[in-house]
């Protein structure tokens, strides 16, 4: 075992008082200044005290990090000693003296956690009353995706699956309700449940035994939910990091899919083309015109399975493609990925279309600039322009402004302006189509290479 060299934080909760404290600096646990107000967060609270019972009245747990409650103790009749440690580095994270309290890391990611707990009697008899090294395995943990976006819970559901078939925990995740029907039952390996039943039982958290929550933290520059930065290592990704397993599978989720009949019976192609703010969108006028003329020459049927026909925001504003069919409108995300199992491909954005297609095992065009490769599942088939201004989105230098419908942190109200995607020539993309149609035999392969008019 080694002193950790930083000086790793822990909170100190003594009655109505809460400090944090280094483990330099833990010695210290007196303060007069009120615990902080919760913030508002869409994540589940854990549990008000720590759920597994020790002797003595100790309590702990890894529901938020890991947290040791001790019992108060009176001057005169004694002391506890609390040591928190990773049990993988032999880095001693916090080791001292309280008279009682909540002692809680500063890391709430996944940290093979090691907890001892002693006490020193008065007549000095040192009781080592706990000694536990965090299990996972025929235990219940809970993984919070708070989000109802579909990109970010379809990224970040194969990472915990894994950890489930992984660690052997029993593990209970919650969805949105409108994707739960399509990922309900379609993998063993864990629970799912919707977000909102789960936060209608106040009691819901009190059953874990370890509480992770998934999530983009943007100004978590201490690294306290995510052990590295999101933006540095990519959507899917950053789930595997905060779950302490291995990053490099891109395998996608398991769903619940009508395999039955074709929608329709020809060959077709499915596109979506709106996105949540405009720098995701494939901003070349007339980029998309060409691709379905294109598609349409190879003899497919192009199906646009946006949400809207329209979307945007103030004066701009987005239009289905010209030639496309209109398939959008308000229905089971079931039916969408039934149109996108049975497309011979798909062309789209940075999207949440982009991987539903991806989880039905469909080929995935994805037209991008403003995020890196690295941002997203791997295809041989993703579009980007190394010439423009790229990846604004995966530089931690500039955070993503969701009200800000027209962001764009490096040219914004400038010429270059969302060039990024603009720059990306209908021929690009349709030489990225082409060397799909040859690498699966399909219809279209044959036809000569394109050549822009």
């Amino acid at each position: 075992m080694t002193q950790a060299e930083s000086t790793s934080e822990v909170s100190i909760t003594a009655g109505n008082s809460s400090v944090a404290l280094s483990s330099e600096s833990a010695s210290s646990v007196v303060s007069s200044a009120a615990a902080s107000p919760d913030t508002k967060t869409p994540y589940l609270p854990a549990s008000k005290v720590p759920t597994v019972e020790a002797p003595n009245g100790v309590r702990f747990d890894f529901n938020d990090g890991a947290r040791v409650l001790v019992p108060a103790l009176a001057e005169g009749q004694g002391q506890w000693r609390v040591r928190l440690m990773d049990a993988e580095t032999g880095n001693i994270l916090f080791d001292t003296k309280v008279s009682g309290g909540l002692v809680s890391s500063a890391k709430k990611y996944f940290v093979p956690f090691g907890v001892d707990v002693w006490f020193h009697a008065p007549d000095g008899a040192v009781t080592h009353v706990v000694q536990h090294v965090m299990y996972l395995r025929g235990r219940k943990v809970f993984v919070q995706i708070p989000v109802g976006t579909l990109g970010d819970t379809l990224a970040w559901l194969p990472a915990v699956s894994r950890f489930a078939r992984e660690t052997g925990a029993l593990v209970t995740a919650t969805v949105s309700e409108a994707i739960f029907p399509l990922v309900d039952g379609a993998d063993p390996a864990m629970k799912l449940v919707v977000q909102g039943e789960a936060q209608k039982d106040k009691a819901f958290t009190e059953q874990f035994y370890a509480t992770y929550a998934l999530g983009l933290f943007f100004t978590d520059k201490e690294h306290v939910r995510q052990p590295t930065d999101f933006r540095h290592v990519g959507l899917h990704r950053t789930a595997s990091y905060i779950l302490g397993i291995d990053p490099w599978d891109d395998t996608p989720p398991a769903l619940n899919v009508d395999d039955g009949e074709r929608p329709i019976e020809e060959p077709y192609v499915c596109i979506a083309v709106q996105a949540s703010t405009q720098c995701k969108y494939w901003n070349n006028p007339g980029g998309w015109r060409d691709v379905v003329t294109f598609l349409k020459s190879c003899g497919y049927r192009v199906v646009c399975i946006d949400l809207k026909p329209i979307y945007g925001q103030g004066i701009v504003w987005n239009h289905i493609p010209y030639g496309a069919e209109d398939e959008t409108g308000v229905r089971p995300l079931s039916e969408r990925a039934r149109w996108l199992r049975h497309a011979a491909f798909f062309v789209g954005l940075s999207s949440g279309l982009a991987w539903l297609a991806h989880a039905a095992r469909t080929p995935v065009v994805m037209i991008s600039g403003f995020t890196h490769p690295d941002n997203e599942f791997a295809t041989p088939y993703r579009v980007i322009n190394w010439h423009s201004c790229n990846s604004c989105w995966n530089d931690a230098a500039h955070q993503f402004d969701h009200k800000d419908f027209l962001w764009c942190p490096r040219h914004a109200s400038t010429p270059r302006q969302f060039e990024c995607t603009r720059l990306i020539t209908s021929q690009q993309v349709i030489r990225t189509v082409q060397k799909l149609l040859g690498d699966y035999a399909l219809p279209g392969a044959d036809r000569p290479a394109y050549v822009p008019t």
